[in-house]
């Protein structure tokens, strides 16, 4: 039987210190990196989660020697690749199960001249197309069809040769798997309207390191000079970000006394910004965060004293994948304010289980919803509930942890996708959860 649920007692204040795993998004774009060339690249920092152990599962199929020398410390070497794997059922059942399955389509096409990819899986969080992907490997000179039956892209190309994009959607993972696939290509690439979060300046550093000529990191004007081969390197991965946002969520809604400790505190940007306007204190240490106990904080209002609106934006804007946590937050906040989910129509469908738990929120819309605050007058409730999506998951177990009496949250291997060993590192700091 397998144990997909966590019985939780919430209501207890926690204390001490937690340290985050290795960035998740990140790791979806820098392990594949390793295929681009046949010599060693030791990556550090590897987060334990189910969506990286599939990838790396992935990536033996396709012949990569993988060495795990210590725990979340690998390296990779792509020096005998069977392309034969592609046609496998294992390779397609396996790519079809994580979204980050796409990001083998570059690296692939550029060192083989030739991809195909089932249609990657993922969260449920709404339309996440690929076009942007495809328009950009198009671009360079590659070739692109589809297969609607069997749900399988092919890409090929004789040669890649650079060019100017203009990215028609500032994609995360389209902006990544076009640099993978321009380094090699021949002449210079421009790609303008590029994703410029730290997940795409860490692969870009990681490649350069390995002989790639890419200027502009960290802009939206990225320029590849393609080189003839890529060698070796070493790379260490980010704490995740996420997991920074989750935990200081996490301290504010159960009154604890948290230190995230190697928060990677120059790489999160505006995120501890918003969580003051959340009104939640916090004391930067070097590179750790404390989140001091706090009974009470209150939301800010705008200059004119209109309610606060937190929206996603591309990086450098506050990252989506936080929201399902402001919207947390804000139930046992003082004040009112609205969340606007603008990136994905369906990351909001999970309010009715905070609804139900005794939350004061009101969803306008699928990107919309308006909290009133409860200043802590009336706890939330211990209920059932389903995990939609790995950050919703989250977001349910932080508010069933400073729920007051029992609740039990089915469908936890998608909170497992994301999050390694997130019940031994919660008990750590005194929650009282257990995996059922």
């Amino acid at each position: 039987m397998t144990l997909d649920a966590f019985e939780v007692i919430g209501g207890q204040p926690l204390s001490g210190e937690i340290i985050p795993q290795g960035a998740k998004n990140e790791a979806l774009q820098v392990l594949c990196a390793p295929l681009l060339s046949a010599e060693k690249v030791t990556i550090a920092n590897v987060p334990q989660i189910q969506d990286v152990v599939l990838l790396i599962e992935l990536l033996e199929g396709l012949g990569v020697k993988v060495e795990k020398t210590s725990p979340g410390t690998y390296v990779f070497q792509a020096d005998d690749i069977n392309l034969v794997y592609l046609n496998s059922a294992e390779f397609l059942n396996k790519a079809s199960k994580i979204r980050g399955s796409v990001m083998l389509i570059g690296p692939l096409l550029a060192r083989f001249g030739k991809a195909f990819l089932p249609k990657p899986g993922g969260d449920k969080i709404g339309r996440r197309r690929l076009d942007t992907h495809f328009l950009g490997l198009q671009s360079l000179g590659a070739e692109f069809k589809f297969d609607g039956d069997l749900n399988v892209y092919f890409v090929e190309a004789k040669a890649l040769r650079g060019t100017y994009i203009l990215m028609d959607e500032i994609s995360v993972t389209g902006t990544a798997n076009v640099v993978m696939a321009a380094v090699l290509a021949k002449g210079t690439t421009t790609i303008y309207n590029a994703a410029c979060e730290p997940y795409v300046q860490q692969l870009c550093k990681l490649l350069n390191r390995m002989g790639a000529r890419i200027s502009g990191v960290g802009s939206n004007l990225l320029i590849i000079e393609g080189v003839e081969s890529l060698g070796g390197a070493e790379h260490r991965m980010l704490p995740d970000m996420i997991e920074v946002g989750s935990f200081i969520g996490l301290a504010a809604m159960t009154q604890s006394d948290l230190t995230i400790k190697g928060a990677g505190v120059a790489d999160l940007g505006i995120i501890p910004h918003m969580f003051e306007r959340m009104g939640i204190a916090m004391e930067i240490q070097g590179d750790n965060i404390r989140i001091p106990a706090q009974e009470h904080y209150e939301i800010q209002s705008f200059i004119d004293g209109s309610i606060m609106t937190i929206y996603d934006a591309p990086w450098p804007g506050f990252t989506p994948d936080l929201m399902s946590i402001m919207l947390v937050v804000a139930t046992q906040a003082r004040g009112s304010v609205l969340i606007h989910q603008k990136m994905f129509e369906s990351r909001l469908f999970f309010v009715d289980k905070l609804i139900d738990m005794g939350a004061q929120i009101i969803l306008c819309d699928p990107h919309r919803a308006t909290v009133i605050g409860l200043d802590r007058r009336q706890p939330l409730r211990g209920i059932s509930m389903t995990s939609p999506d790995i950050r919703a998951g989250v977001a349910l177990l932080i508010a069933a942890l400073s729920a007051k009496g029992k609740s039990v949250i089915h469908n936890v291997n998608q909170i497992d996708r994301g999050y390694q060993f997130i019940e031994q590192r919660l008990r750590n700091i005194g929650a009282q959860i257990a995996r059922i």
